[in-house]
């Protein structure tokens, strides 16, 4: 009989940022992990298909069998170097597998003999799993949001790192919001985002932090989809709306979109050590550039579109050759003011009754203590 589940035990893992192996195999964990958690497999993709297969076919123990031939000889001296660095520079760390049953077991008795202890997690990460998705309702229904609202290019996401306390939704989703919104290192996936966000906001609950604010999102940020739960408290909540000249907006869509972007596709090519010399980090840009907007092509309509894209290609030409960004405000300006700004204006009309503050940037930081008070 499996033990039960230790729900402190495990709100206190994520809690003190407690370091996890994780003994799963990488296509498991790449479908779902924890923060603070490092992927030691006790057995690879393949090895753990091949096991599943005999399982399947002829049981437990000619699948334990299997196993032990696979992992054997020198891969599992490797593996076990492995598991030994990761105690030795956690000594307070924690192993998982996907039900604390018979690959945690394992990798805990091969450690044991090797002369090193390191605690399971019982139930593994199915059981901190469920843990991390209770903790997530309990504390959307704990807390109290004001939702900080605006048109695109108001600066809501800049505004909201000088807000306290706050929770950035688009910074952990690693998404921008909008169809100009990806980013070169792509989004977590919904497992990880959820996790990430229950942990936030179980740190802050445990801090005696109920109330938040949280940018306007749509149910979708980029792929990731917001729990349930919080899009129906987030529609509920106050909203306080930023409002900034139709320049300044362009301006910070420029950073945004623009400099930041080619800048993201940079660092990304040097994180990642691509040296292919096809691989032009600009090109890479004004591609994304022009991708993002041929995704809208449909609601802006054929005319428009190409009027549009023009004006890009010319800025991207510029660009490269230059360094010039000045044409970049052309295309930002038309598409900020025929297309985003009429769609945010019909949205904003069933918001009206949730309207508690309207400011730029600088009013609504001088009155942050009376917002969160009233709100």
């Amino acid at each position: 009989m499996a033990n039960p589940i230790d729900r402190e035990l495990i709100r206190s893992l994520f809690l003190h940022d407690i370091p996890l192996m994780d003994v799963r195999a990488p296509i498991e964990f790449s479908q779902g992990a924890f923060p603070n958690t490092i992927n030691c497999p006790l057995m690879n993709d393949q090895e753990r298909h091949e096991v599943g297969v005999r399982y399947k076919q002829s049981g437990q123990d000619a699948a334990i069998k299997l196993g032990n031939k696979l992992v054997n000889g020198e891969i599992k001296q490797q593996r076990i170097a492995q598991w030994q660095d990761f105690a030795r520079k956690n000594p307070n760390g924690y192993l998982y597998c996907f039900r604390g049953g018979l690959r945690s077991r394992t990798t805990q008795q091969w450690l044991k003999e090797s002369g090193v202890d390191l605690p399971i997690v019982d139930g593994g990460y199915k059981a901190m799993r469920r843990v991390l998705l209770d903790e997530l309702e309990q504390s959307v229904a704990d807390s109290k949001f004001v939702i900080l609202g605006g048109k695109t290019g108001t600066g809501k996401t800049w505004l909201l790192k000088e807000l306290s306390p706050a929770i950035d939704l688009e910074g952990l989703a690693n998404h921008r919001g909008s169809s100009f919104g990806r980013l070169p290192d792509g989004q977590p996936s919904q497992i990880d985002f959820e996790n990430r966000l229950s942990i936030l906001l179980m740190k802050y609950r445990a801090r005696g932090v109920k109330q938040f604010w949280l940018e306007d999102e749509s149910r979708l940020i980029g792929s990731l989809v917001l729990p349930q739960s919080l899009q129906q408290k987030m529609k509920e909540s106050p909203l306080v709306m930023l409002e900034e000249e139709l320049q300044y907006r362009v301006n910070i869509t420029l950073k945004d979109y623009v400099i930041d972007l080619e800048t993201h596709y940079q660092n990304y090519q040097h994180l990642t050590g691509d040296t292919d010399e096809q691989s032009n980090p600009f090109e890479k840009f004004s591609e994304y550039l022009l991708a993002s907007l041929d995704r809208i092509k449909k609601r802006l309509g054929g005319e428009r579109h190409q009027e549009i894209r023009a004006i890009m290609l010319q800025a991207l030409e510029e660009q490269a050759a230059t360094k010039n960004l000045e044409r970049h405000r052309q295309w930002i300006e038309i598409l900020l003011s025929s297309y985003y700004d009429p769609m945010y204006d019909y949205q904003l009309e069933k918001k009206q009754n949730r309207i508690v503050f309207r400011g730029n940037s600088h009013q609504i930081l001088a009155n942050q203590k009376k917002i969160l008070d009233m709100a």
